[in-house]
């Protein structure tokens, strides 16, 4: 099946400290799949789109690991929460706020995204 490219003009979108930083065309964004973008600092965020066209952005470094990897996760849901799964040795992230879903004492850093 071959899906059809979207023709929208909006752009992704994150907050770092007060201000806006475009990541991407949201057309860049595939439906249960993750892209990793590079920010001004030199870290990188791994962006998510999930089915219902909700936005989510967090660390893309893996803490259990240390590589930057979280954007080629699975994703999924957990008791309602959406969630990538590390490529690495699976540790779920809950992608609305960082926090890890199988060890409480570890999180990402989660950001605000928005298409605009």
């Amino acid at each position: 099946m071959t899906l059809a490219p979207e023709t929208t003009e909006l752009k992704v979108r994150l907050r770092l400290d007060e201000d806006w930083f475009t990541v991407c065309d949201l057309s860049v964004l595939i439906p249960g799949r993750g892209v990793a973008a590079l920010l001004p600092d030199g870290r990188q965020v791994a962006l998510f789109r999930d089915r219902a066209g909700c936005l989510y952005a967090i660390d893309n470094r893996d803490p259990f690991g240390g590589a930057a990897v979280l954007s080629r996760g699975l994703t999924g849901t957990h008791q309602g929460r959406p969630f990538v799964a590390s490529p690495l040795l699976k540790q779920r992230f809950d992608l609305a706020s960082g926090q890890c879903l199988d060890d409480e004492s570890v999180r990402v850093t989660a950001y605000e995204v928005e298409a605009a």
